[in-house]
């Protein structure tokens, strides 16, 4: 196993920054480049690396397709990284792809959109400030934003988001549990657990056994301090390694048509709403899992963070304990995805796994997930994901089933159910709404330490 370069490795691939509560998402539109690249070379002493012991502060820094063509990169360069990113989450093959259509169109998102729409904001940089407190962040950002406005940066928005006490997102459930262990990164983590780091890191083997698509340059590019970065033979430079593909997404989440949905489809009882509620998450609010949980939520009890995690749900094969189409089955199959091979089903998942580092957000009545993802190959993880465990409406043994959570399709007419396995027959909760709205979003390349210092350079 290769060691992971942990000192040039942004800190929130290789951490939740749990202590942070408080986060900032600034976003920044390079006008002038000359001074925009004079900042970033100012600021990336700052930024938080993979052996960073958080204390009050953590800064990471992510750039778009378009922000690093603001900066000054060139175009055979820009073509180096992978198509998904430099198409961005806006190319009209992927809106049908991931479903971002009506109201989740890009058309009508407030940032990230279509270029040219007055309402969406053209994004460039992503920069991440996290703080232990809501007064912290309060200060830090002050020291941070006139010294960004005054090197040629306008701030287009804020988005400002939180981790909760209790760990529970806007609809009242514990989440963010099930992570990935990256290989190299903590000794001793289950193996049924642990993923290769390439999966989430470029420079580094994945799953496959190879190196996943990264952008290299060439040695004797004139463009930019070349030296800073990690050789590749002879003759290429790495300007991948150590950094990875970020997915943002803002989602409102409608928390009360959700609730007054399994309340209506419960009779008003409220155990079995939750019940039911539970049966579509695949867990109960308190975060414990249905596979070793079917009957009640064992609240009061550990938090959801410290059950464990290494269930399968290759045992619950018809689903009788976690429906078959419950979120996080569908999100992660785990040993499951191949009927009777347990091993292999793990094999797979693991090449379609994702580090998450979302936040809670509320803001003008609006609550919702800033959702946060990194992953070295966004064809296959986020989209593969999204699309074909998500949104698939014949996953497994499914008829007309998406997620019922992130999947649900705008499309009138459109089937949409939520089966829960039942014995003799399956119940089947008809005509499903779409409970999470797109308000925004943007593919992000999250390079590494030298490489912000390289692109400093340009």
């Amino acid at each position: 196993m290769e060691a992971l370069e942990k000192h040039d490795i942004q800190g929130l691939v290789l951490k939740g920054y749990g202590r942070m509560v408080q986060t900032r998402y600034a976003l920044l539109r390079v006008d002038d480049p000359v001074r925009a690249k004079a900042w970033l070379a100012a600021v990336a002493p700052e930024i938080s690396d993979g052996n960073h012991s958080a204390q009050q502060t953590c800064l990471n820094i992510a750039f778009t397709h378009p922000g690093l063509k603001a900066l000054g990169m060139r175009h055979d360069n820009l073509r180096k990284f992978a198509r998904e990113f430099r198409e961005g989450l806006t190319d009209v093959h992927r809106q049908r792809l991931l479903g971002d259509a009506g109201e989740d169109s890009p058309d009508r998102w407030r940032w990230g959109g279509k270029s040219g729409e007055a309402r969406a904001e053209a994004v460039h940089i992503m920069l991440m400030v996290f703080a232990s407190s809501v007064l912290v962040l309060a200060e830090y950002w002050a020291q941070l934003e006139p010294d960004i406005r005054a090197h040629g940066i306008s701030v287009v928005g804020d988005l400002n988001g939180e981790l909760t006490a209790d760990g529970r997102n806007a609809f009242g459930f514990n989440d963010g549990i099930a992570q990935p262990d990256i290989a190299g990164n903590h000794p001793d983590t289950p193996l049924e657990n642990t993923v290769a780091a390439g999966e989430f890191i470029l420079g580094y083997k994945n799953e496959y056994g190879v190196l996943p698509e990264s952008p290299y340059i060439a040695a004797g590019d004139q463009q930019g301090d070349v030296s800073l970065l990690p050789s590749v033979g002879p003759n290429q430079k790495d300007l991948g390694r150590n950094g990875t593909y970020l997915v943002f997404r803002q989602m409102q989440i409608h928390a009360d048509e959700f609730w007054a949905f399994v309340k209506d489809k419960s009779a008003g009882d409220e155990e079995e709403a939750v019940r039911l509620a539970s049966k579509m998450f695949g867990r109960w609010p308190s975060g414990a899992p249905l596979v070793q949980y079917p009957d009640a939520d064992p609240a009061p009890g550990p938090d959801g963070e410290n059950y464990e995690d290494t269930f399968g749900f290759a045992n619950d094969k018809d689903g009788l304990r976690c429906p078959i189409g419950a979120h996080i089955r569908r999100a992660n199959p785990r040993d499951d995805f191949e009927d009777n091979r347990p091993a292999n089903s793990l094999s797979l998942t693991k090449k379609h796994r994702l580090i998450r580092r979302g936040r809670n957000y509320k803001r003008d009545g609006e609550v919702g997930l800033h959702f946060v993802c990194l992953n070295a190959d966004v064809s296959g993880q986020f989209e593969f994901i999204q699309h074909t465990w998500a949104n698939y409406p014949h996953f497994d043994k499914l008829h007309h089933d998406p997620d019922p959570i992130i999947g649900v399709s705008r499309t009138p007419g459109l089937v949409q159910n939520f089966t829960v396995p039942q014995c003799p027959v399956n119940r089947h909760v008809p005509n499903l709404p779409r409970f999470v709205t797109i308000r925004g979003g943007a593919y992000f390349f999250f390079p590494s330490l030298k490489a912000v210092r390289y692109l400093a350079s340009i």
